[in-house]
């Protein structure tokens, strides 16, 4: 169950509050597929299920910015905002991806909200968001996530 806020000063309270995680996800192949199509971004490590078995990773792996747009169904699961006009996905201060993710894998969110800043009829919300991979101690991807809720 998300944290659910309502309104700008419930928002404003939430500064420094851990979020908790995310369910898992899990990344099938076909996924991974569909995403090469969106970007036409078809390199072999991502979608040759049989010469990825022969490469670096043993397998195919999931693209970075496909574990980066999983944020979003995953995020939305950590904090739900009722009470205002409108929400922004503003950009992201920071982005990187310490470890790969290997099709097959289960991934999941955890999020703190790192600030909260007045801005005009609104307040933006800095979140440090974190993927991490089943069974292991590294993340996929480390983020910093820039939102803007209106009044």
């Amino acid at each position: 169950m998300p944290l659910t806020v309502h309104g700008i000063d419930e928002i404003k309270a939430q500064a420094g509050a851990d979020l908790g995680h995310s369910s898992w996800l899990e990344i099938p192949q076909s996924r991974v597929n569909t995403f090469a199509d969106a970007t036409d971004d078809h390199q072999w490590i991502h979608v040759d299920v049989e010469r990825a078995k022969e490469g670096p990773f043993g397998g195919t792996i999931a693209h970075g910015y496909l574990t980066l747009s999983l944020l979003i169904p995953m995020w939305s699961e950590l904090l739900r905002v009722e009470g205002v006009s409108m929400a922004v996905n503003y950009g992201l201060n920071k982005v990187r991806f310490p470890s790969l993710v290997r099709v097959g894998s289960k991934i999941r969110t955890h999020g703190r909200i790192a600030s909260v800043e007045d801005v005009k009829n609104g307040v933006e919300v800095i979140v440090d968001l974190t993927v991490g991979i089943d069974g292991s101690d590294k993340p996929a991807c480390v983020a910093q996530a820039v939102y803007r809720f209106y009044a």
